[in-house]
């Protein structure tokens, strides 16, 4: 019976979210205290989500502070010289603007939100495209793969979710993925090159003076750190650039806005690169290290109380919806786990699957990471698939970590989900119909994911 009601708790959760007929941090609390008190433990119900919540606590600090400080990072201007040498980088050269559009994406993801990245790299490579009359579903395709990969960081979702519904520690499981995650990345690049290459041959190369006509051309400028979405100026959505468009014609970020700290420039990269390498060295515990790392950033960019407040409400809303998610979470995991759910559909499956599978566990999730996190939401496979697979794989002798580790494999394909929110900033800011997008990535963000599983069972990670 507790088997049924565990996959029927799982399905009717996994139906409403992808039917939106309820949140996820609604579905995520409601549905398991309901099937609590059907499998007639309700009066437990308490304990199962105040242990959850314990465990989960340092999870959610990591998240709300990592967001907090790249989100910081981008108001005051880290990314601002990155993003203008790529431009510089590109010129009129396809290939070279394909390999950019990959490069961009993989450094504005740093910040852990998709729809961030996804407005500043079309805002800053949309007019090169447009004037060039490249393959705007190239653009769309290569940023959103090089987002799927880098939103694999411990503050990016999917790694936050596997620890959570695993109780591991985000950093057991990324830091041992990065150079499987480091070849994924780097096999994007080589495609963003190979389809550079074909659209340079399709369109030849031109100057930039060619191509950015001031009377024609077009900008669109993001307002760092808001959520907000696009500014456009200059007509239509399309840049008017200056007589030097080399220089300042296009900013993937508003060149004026008031964070700005030019002065602190080597401060907050010099702090960031600190941050990155006490996390790979795991000198302290990541929450810790995202929560100094905040603190600083605020304190020395923003001295004033009143700027200091204004940046936290900038990212307030990532903040909440990210945390409130992990918290959310502990009551579904912690019922799954607390009545006994999880142990009967861990039992089941270890009965179905064939005893030769079952020592590969790891790598059967990592298959079907891709079709499952497409078709559902990171919520619903992490919180909801993740757990039953690794209670089978268990059995066999197959470790959490080995499972959490797998489960990561399927986000290049999962960030062009129909469920994921923020390809529709993508394709909106790109002026590309979504089947176009969809019938473009979807064989090259698959074998992205086969690449990352690949590189992680050679090197013995998975």
């Amino acid at each position: 019976m507790l088997t049924i009601l565990g996959f029927a708790m799982i399905a009717t959760f996994l139906v409403l979210i992808m039917m939106k007929k309820m949140s996820p941090i609604a579905a995520l609390v409601l549905i398991p205290a309901l099937f609590c008190v059907v499998v007639g433990k309700g009066a437990k119900l308490g304990d199962y989500v105040i242990e959850g919540v314990g465990s989960l606590a340092p999870t959610a600090a990591m998240l709300m502070f990592a967001i907090v400080y790249f989100g910081v990072m981008i108001d005051v201007g880290l990314f601002d010289p990155i993003v203008r040498g790529i431009l510089k980088f590109c010129k009129a050269d396809p290939l070279r603007i394909v390999v950019g559009t990959a490069l961009l994406a993989a450094i504005v993801s740093l910040d852990g939100d998709g729809s961030t990245t996804f407005m500043i790299t079309v805002s800053a490579m949309y007019p090169l495209y447009k004037r060039l009359k490249m393959s705007l579903v190239v653009m769309t395709g290569v940023a959103a793969m090089a987002n799927g990969v880098m939103n694999t960081l411990p503050w990016g979702g999917p790694t936050a979710r596997a620890a959570t519904a695993l109780k591991l520690d985000a950093s057991d499981i990324f830091v041992p993925m990065i150079p499987a995650l480091a070849v994924g990345l780097l096999f994007v690049f080589v495609l963003a090159y190979v389809l550079g290459r074909r659209e340079r041959k399709r369109l030849g190369v031109l100057t930039l003076d060619e191509v950015l006509e001031p009377q024609e051309a077009e900008t669109v400028l993001v307002g760092a750190g808001t959520g907000t979405g696009a500014q456009t100026t200059g007509g239509t959505g399309g840049p008017s650039l200056p007589e030097e468009p080399q220089d300042e014609g296009l900013q993937g970020l508003d060149p004026n806005r008031p964070t700005l700290r030019p002065k602190l420039y080597w401060f907050n990269a010099l702090l960031t690169v600190a941050l990155l390498t006490a996390m790979i060295m795991e000198w302290l515990p990541i929450p810790v290290l995202f929560l100094l790392g905040a603190a600083a950033a605020l304190t020395v960019n923003f001295p004033h109380i009143p700027d200091q407040r204004a940046r936290l409400a900038a990212h307030a809303d990532n903040v909440l919806n990210v945390s409130g998610m992990v918290f959310a979470a502990a009551v579904f995991t912690g019922v799954l786990q607390g009545t006994g759910m999880v142990d009967h559909m861990a039992k089941w499956m270890v009965d179905v699957i064939p005893a030769g599978m079952g020592p590969h566990m790891a790598l059967v999730t990592g298959l079907l990471s891709l079709p499952l996190t497409y078709f559902m939401s990171n919520d619903g496979f992490y919180f909801g698939v993740l757990p039953v697979l690794a209670e089978a794989g268990a059995a066999h002798g197959v470790t959490p970590l080995e499972m959490a580790r797998a489960s990561l494999v399927g986000q290049p394909l999962h960030m062009s989900s129909p469920l994921v929110p923020a390809v529709y900033v993508l394709v909106g800011m790109a002026k590309v119909e979504f089947g176009d997008h969809t019938r473009f990535v979807v064989k090259w963000a698959a074998l992205t994911c086969l690449v990352i599983l690949g590189a992680g069972l050679l090197f013995g990670i998975v």
